[in-house]
């Protein structure tokens, strides 16, 4: 997000630290689009340079993305549909496109809840996704917890490890080029099979 650029994330982390890790990822996870990733690789390059310590940050990255999980989860529950809209037109995304996002999500919720942590944009929509279609709460807590602490080792690791070796800026580069190839193999994901089906549907008419 332009109104928090990398030079400010890094001055609140150095200042606040573990707390700004967790309560930036659990803001993310709520549904508010703050860059939640960039705050954690921020945690982790700082844990690689000795300034915070790397267990910390990885346990604060995976129980803010826990429970910012769960809160999205009811928001959705509660009726979050129309916040989902509103927050998708700040990505520009239109509202048919969040409903055949919303019928593919029922289809592939576990996936999607669990993946969709490593994917731009899907990661803040996932959990309030999930209430909207109703996932049994159980079966969310559980994929919920596994895909929390599973991306929170990955990014708080590769930060502390890649972090001692290439710089903070080339790393998000590389970080920020995977979510949107992943987000671009997620878009592909839904929208062919539909484009197929209505191909299908319209061959079927002219015969």
């Amino acid at each position: 997000m332009e109104f928090l650029s990398l030079e400010t994330i890094q001055a609140l982390a150095s200042q606040y630290g573990y707390l700004a890790v967790f309560v930036g990822i659990l803001l993310e996870n709520l549904g508010i689009p703050l860059p939640g990733e960039t705050i954690t690789i921020v945690g982790g390059f700082l844990a690689g340079s000795g300034e915070l310590n790397y267990w910390i940050v990885l346990a604060c990255a995976a129980m803010g993305a826990f429970l910012g999980g769960i809160c999205g989860y009811f928001i959705g529950k509660s009726g979050g549909w129309k916040l989902i809209v509103a927050i998708a037109k700040v990505f520009r995304v239109q509202e048919i496109q969040l409903e055949e996002m919303k019928t593919k999500f029922s289809d592939n919720a576990v996936k999607a809840v669990f993946f969709g942590r490593f994917i731009a944009i899907l990661r803040i929509f996932s959990s309030p996704m999930a209430g909207v279609v109703e996932m049994p709460l159980g079966r969310f807590m559980a994929v919920n917890l596994a895909g929390a602490v599973t991306w929170a080792s990955v990014m708080t690791t590769l930060a502390f490890v890649v972090g001692k070796v290439v710089s903070l800026e080339q790393l998000l580069e590389w970080v920020s080029k995977f979510a949107i190839l992943a987000l671009l193999i997620a878009i592909g994901f839904i929208t062919i099979p539909l484009w197929l089906e209505s191909r299908s549907i319209k061959s079927g008419e002219g015969k």
